[in-house]
């Protein structure tokens, strides 16, 4: 009978000794973040400045051997710089010192080819150092670019160059303050100057720079500092790898500390990996990363930026946006604007947080402690958190918005200070009486934000499906973001459909086909609609809850080209000049010079122009500078009606309309003489004609 309650006092002891460990915080899930991971995944959002030698010569990447005096900005303002990133809601700045040209922004003494050297400030000028100030002045944190690749210096390539690189490197993290991250780009030796050698060099990017000292002596001059790298020995923060501006849905911040990296790793990261290196999703407001007079005209839309921002902050990575500083030495009031507009945007989208003023239970409580409670994870402190027993992956947690309740974003973070652990989950709304899933999802990380058609609902449930530990939940946010309300885009694709598309797919559009202007008493678009003939097409998207409506949309159209046949070319893929959409673009490579398109009308029309769109593309867009234009009913006798050039398409890059005197045609040829680039490579996003 002793015995008997030995064993019972035992048991009883073991019970209590194992609920007191459920009430103390739980192990780390490794690998974690460092603190200064942290402080910079805090930070979100930020900006790349990208200027030098490039953006005066109107190139990419420079070759090393521009002129220094063409560095000579008139109005160089680094706190014009500042001021608009802080409106827009970043928190920091990174420049790019040193880009491949070698040429450097701040008085080295480790070249001669820097603004030491250039008519700027007769010399004595040095853009760290202003924008150094400038940051200082406008609370933000200060970021530097410095490119291992130099096309300029004689000794790249060889080992002398790790030490005039790394002496570099010395030089911009002791004289300009507190550096939060530190950038090397993952471009790597090829053709340059190389101080008049004017050859290739060809270097081992996995040994030549010898990485590992070089990371020691950055984090004793900075100890703050996070280092961005993509190749060579692993940094703190990785690519995603594109500069389209997204990461994988699924993102896990962790990779493996050594071994290859393929695409997918960067991409989606590892959910086994034995090191924390979260993702950097970097991307350019224009085109390009430098700033091109032709791209004026084609910096990024709020809706596209919006996409941007919830597929690099709302999936667990950071969003570094660039801007291209002019040759004057500001950013464009274009790019200004963007930036604004997307701050407001977001400032709207998360205005109200639905989930403050509700109620949340959970399905388990970590120890049953008020500490770990479902109330942690909606009281907007990210150190707090709801958690659960060690034994569980799964769980869920109801909110209660106490009535019928509208949104369409929900946010989630995990308290990554001990690891990321979600795998998956779902979330249910309780519509009337039964519960309907809204949205599924995978990993969380420090913040997912998912998007979801407008509902109304009394209560929301987020089910964790799968993790590898216990889950930890710091945040939750429920929120109801207005509609973007920007002009709808009208197409007609090749059977004669107008195709009318709003920048929100929940605002309602209504239309005119006789010139009018439209309102919401104008027809409302329910989907394609078919059309003959010639027409003019004026489209507003329309926001019934706030009575707000967009800018008019408009559009003119000739004849539909549904029964046009591309002629003598087998590629499919070439129908997309005639799809209506500018978006979409078809190439020819063709040598030698000129190469033809010829298109079959159906039938005899009287033909009187033509118009081209070239392609908006990133990369090569073929833009087609000179041209001539032949028509025929015999494509054994054809007539030339137009030749000449597209004046400043290069920097207007938008339909180029050309006329002449009307001809009776079946086939027309559009002959391309010439490209901006000056290659074989012919670009075109849409020919149509001008008919009688």
């Amino acid at each position: 009978m002793k015995n008997h309650w030995i064993i019972c006092r035992i048991l009883l002891l073991g019970i209590l000794l194992s609920g007191c460990s459920q009430t103390e915080s739980p192990d780390p899930c490794e690998p974690v973040p460092s603190e200064n991971q942290l402080r910079w995944q805090q930070m979100e959002y930020y900006a790349f400045i990208h200027f030098s030698l490039n953006t005066y010569t109107d190139q990419s990447w420079g070759f090393g051997n521009e002129d220094v005096n063409l560095f000579n900005p008139d109005s160089l303002d680094t706190r014009q710089w500042a001021r608009i990133c802080k409106d827009a809601g970043m928190k920091g700045i990174i420049i790019t010192a040193k880009h491949h040209c070698g040429f450097c922004l701040w008085p080295t003494e480790t070249t001669d080819y820097s603004v030491k050297y250039a008519p700027w400030k007769d010399g004595k000028g040095d853009v760290l150092r202003e924008l150094a100030d400038a940051c200082k002045e406008c609370g933000l944190k200060l970021g530097i670019y410095v490119s291992p690749w130099d096309r300029n210096h004689p000794e790249y390539g060889k080992p002398e160059y790790i030490t005039v690189f790394r002496n570099q490197i010395k030089e911009v993290l002791t004289n300009y303050g507190d550096i939060f991250e530190i950038w090397f780009d993952g471009a790597n030796g090829g053709t340059g100057y190389y101080g008049g050698a004017n050859e290739e060099r060809k270097i081992d990017r996995t040994t030549y720079y010898d990485w590992q000292p070089t990371y020691r002596m950055i984090r004793e001059l900075q100890p703050g500092i996070v280092i961005w790298n993509d190749g060579g020995d692993r940094a703190d923060l990785r690519w995603v790898g594109t500069e389209a501006g997204f990461v994988g849905e699924t993102n896990w911040s962790l990779l493996d500390s050594t071994g290859e990296v393929e695409w997918g790793m960067l991409h989606w990261g590892l959910e086994n990996g034995n090191a924390w290196v979260p993702a950097e999703v970097n991307t350019s407001i224009r085109p390009e990363w430098f700033y091109h007079p032709g791209e004026d005209g084609k910096v990024k839309t709020l809706p596209h930026l919006m996409d941007t921002y919830y597929h690099s902050i709302g999936r667990n990575g950071t969003f570094l946006l660039n801007f291209p500083i002019m040759p004057n030495g500001r950013i464009h009031p274009a790019d200004e604007e963007a930036a604004l507009d997307l701050a407001q945007a977001v400032k709207e989208a998360f205005a109200v947080n639905l989930a403050l003023n509700a109620k949340a239970v959970a399905s388990n409580v970590r120890g049953g402690s008020r500490k770990f409670n479902a109330a942690k994870a909606i009281d907007q402190h990210w150190e707090s958190y709801w958690a659960t027993d060690d034994s569980l992956t799964t769980a869920s947690l109801t909110i209660d918005f106490g009535k019928p309740t509208t949104f369409n974003r929900f946010m989630v973070q995990e308290f990554i200070r001990l690891g990321q652990r979600v795998k998956s989950f779902t979330l249910e709304a309780l519509v009337g009486n039964e519960w309907k899933e809204v949205a599924r999802a995978t990993t969380i990380g420090y913040k997912r934000i998912l998007r979801f058609p407008t509902l109304e609902a009394g209560k929301l449930r987020f089910n964790i499906t799968a993790s590898k530990a216990c889950p930890l939940i710091s945040n939750i946010g429920v929120y109801n973001a207005p509609q973007i309300l920007t002009p709808p885009t009208i197409i007609r694709n090749q059977a004669g459909e107008v195709i009318i598309t709003p920048a929100d797919p929940e605002s309602d559009v209504y239309y005119t086909f006789d010139g009018s202007e439209p309102n919401i008493r104008s027809k409302k678009y329910a989907g394609p609609v078919p059309t003959d003939g010639k027409l003019e097409v004026k489209a507003i998207a329309f926001e019934t809850a706030s009575g707000k409506s967009s800018a008019v949309s408009h559009e003119t159209f000739d004849r539909p080209r549904k029964d046009w046949k591309i002629v003598g070319i087998e590629d499919e893929k070439a129908n997309a000049i005639l799809d209506g959409n500018i978006l979409s673009a078809w190439h020819q490579n063709t040598k030698p010079l000129p190469v033809d398109l010829v298109i079959d009308l159906g039938t005899d029309l009287t033909v009187s122009g033509f118009r081209y769109h070239p392609d908006m593309g990133l990369w090569g867009p073929g833009i087609i500078t000179e041209y001539q234009f032949f028509v025929t009913n015999d494509p054994n006798n054809w007539k030339l009606v137009s030749e000449g050039e597209f004046a400043n398409i290069r920097n207007n890059p938008l339909w180029q309309t050309k006329t002449f005197d009307a001809e009776h045609a079946r086939y027309v040829r559009f002959r391309a003489l010439k490209n901006a680039e000056n290659n074989n490579n012919m670009g075109y996003a849409e020919i149509d004609m001008i008919t009688k």
